[in-house]
């Protein structure tokens, strides 16, 4: 699913809105492509969407959520990426997504808990 936040972080004389997918870069990499947001606007693990597109991202389908809840999407879903953990601050513009998912993610404790309480689930039989 695509997440958006409201407008309200300022930069360069105007507010912006993070971008993301709880599912996967492939997801957020193509819905950032329909919107319009130039590749360089990808930060890590996010699209950083200025005020005037917020609402053409909520017209194609983006879920409007607060900032804490898009932040837990993503690290609940493994596909947060801290500044101390990323190579670079930014992905340029020349990076695929095969490349962007190759990747190491690192998984919140409580993504890694799900993981394993799925991984018995599977080994006991009950997610047949």
């Amino acid at each position: 699913m695509i997440l958006v936040d409201e407008p309200r972080w300022p930069a360069r004389g105007r507010l912006w809105s993070h971008l993301v997918s709880d599912v996967s870069y492939a997801e957020l990499h193509a819905f950032a492509e329909m919107l319009g947001a130039p590749r360089r606007a990808f930060d890590r693990d996010h699209y950083d969407i200025p005020d005037a597109r917020f609402p053409m991202a909520l017209w194609l389908g983006a879920t409007l959520v607060r900032s804490r809840e898009l932040s837990a999407r993503l690290r609940a879903a493994g596909l947060r990426r801290p500044k101390h953990l990323s190579p670079g601050s930014r992905v340029g513009p020349g990076l695929e997504s095969a490349q962007v998912l190759s990747q190491p993610r690192v998984l919140s404790s409580a993504a890694r808990f799900a993981l394993a309480v799925s991984s018995q689930a599977a080994r006991s039989g009950a997610c047949r």
